[in-house]
């Protein structure tokens, strides 16, 4: 490692204070390298001003600076989600960002990656500047974008990201999945690439809030109240399940929807048409009045749309449910399923967009707070984040020695 240590360049498009899993899981990987790299060495975030939510805004340094730690935040311009939008917005990032290390030397490049362009942009830089490189992949693009874009625009496009996705896993020296369900996926494409598998996992703030257990008290008499926290977009598709599935409830449940994403008018257009009055729209709020608000909820609803590549992920949001001790309701399928219906008690599961699935499986779980510490224990995300942070500067070691 040696008397000056290592330079590490952490690339994320999203980092804290933003408000996304992306951002979380970033930042606790940092603190987890700075806690186990030698004190002479050197982390670089670069990333972007708070920008998950067009309805959410937090003030961000452009530069901060901590001991073995620079953060550089890059302001991109104003974009709704869409995928022009995302396009501009991300060439913006990598324009900047490519200013903000020219000049600058690196052993490792790590890049975290939804979307697969900042897996590109790693790969990029790493290759520039003959540095190590780490990816962190936390969905498929090439298979997601299938699902979610029209037919002949994945016609024209897939083969580009294919190429691109094919060129940044080959040129790594190692490659995290956030998800087991995507193992099969990379393992045929890329059978000679090293893989481990750090799922996302359970933030402090969860974990102090889930050593207070609480004792179940209904919050509306004669009503359960089911909170859904997250993005509102063609992935969840709540615009889909949830108009029918709060008139199908009417009288037992009162829904609460925190987020906002690319499909909010949608949702709100399906609620008004079916004339639905049980579900209340709240805007993204921080994460102290999160807690609150999943404290003073009865139900915790998760859902993804029927879409084939959201059975391979693992939604980070499982973690905090599954953390706050309240009975989950999931619409997942595939690997989520799987996964829940293993790691977390007193959860039911039902189809994606199954309006009487959903009904059904809102009759099996019960309703009581109930003691998940051994789910707690086992994803930490502290824990999960010094695991990896030990398997990145690894790495390093090898070739050293």
């Amino acid at each position: 490692m040696g008397a000056f240590g290592l330079k590490i360049l952490v690339l994320s498009f999203y980092y804290t204070p933003d408000l996304c899993a992306g951002s979380f899981r970033a930042a606790a990987l940092v603190e987890a390298l700075l806690n186990c790299l030698s004190p002479n060495s050197k982390i670089d975030v670069v990333t972007t001003f708070p920008n998950r939510y067009g309805s959410f805004s937090v003030d961000a340094p452009a530069i901060e600076n901590h001991p073995g730690l620079r953060v550089r935040r890059i302001a991109l311009p104003i974009h709704q989600g869409g995928m022009i939008d995302q396009s501009k917005a991300f060439l913006t990032f990598y324009r900047q960002g490519m200013k903000h290390v020219e000049g600058q030397d690196y052993d490792l490049v790590f890049g975290t990656s939804s979307r697969l362009m900042t897996a590109v942009m790693a790969a990029w830089v790493a290759k520039k500047k003959k540095a190590f490189l780490y990816l962190d992949i936390r969905d498929i693009f090439v298979d997601t974008i299938k699902d979610v874009l029209p037919r002949h625009l994945v016609l024209a496009i897939k083969p580009v990201f294919s190429w691109l996705e094919n060129w940044a896993v080959k040129r790594a020296d190692k490659v995290n999945l956030v998800s087991r369900g995507f193992e099969r996926y990379f393992k045929t494409r890329y059978p000679r690439q090293q893989f481990s598998f750090f799922t996302n996992g359970i933030d402090a703030e969860f974990l102090n809030t889930a050593r207070e257990t609480t004792q179940y008290t209904p919050q509306n008499v004669g009503l359960v109240t089911v909170l859904y926290a997250g993005n509102l977009g063609q992935g969840q598709g709540l615009h889909v399940i949830l108009p029918a599935l709060a008139k199908k409830l009417h009288g037992r449940v009162v829904f609460r929807v925190i987020g906002d994403g690319g499909r909010k008018a949608a949702l709100c257009r399906a609620l008004t048409k079916s004339g639905v009055e049980n579900v209340v729209l709240l805007p993204p709020i921080t994460r102290d009045t999160l807690i609150a608000e999943y404290l003073k909820a009865d139900v915790l609803f998760l859902h993804l749309n029927e879409h084939d590549s959201f059975k391979k992920v693992l939604p980070s949001k499982i973690f905090e449910y599954a953390a706050m001790g309240k009975p989950v309701w999931a619409g997942v399928s595939g690997y989520p399923a799987e996964f829940i219906e293993a790691e977390v008690e007193n959860a039911a599961v039902f189809k994606p967009c199954d309006v009487d699935g959903a009904v059904t499986a809102f009759e099996r779980f019960e309703l009581k707070d109930t003691d998940r510490l051994d789910f707690i224990r086992k994803f930490s995300r502290a824990n999960i984040m010094q695991a990896m942070a030990a398997d990145i500067s690894t790495i390093i070691q090898k070739d050293s020695e």
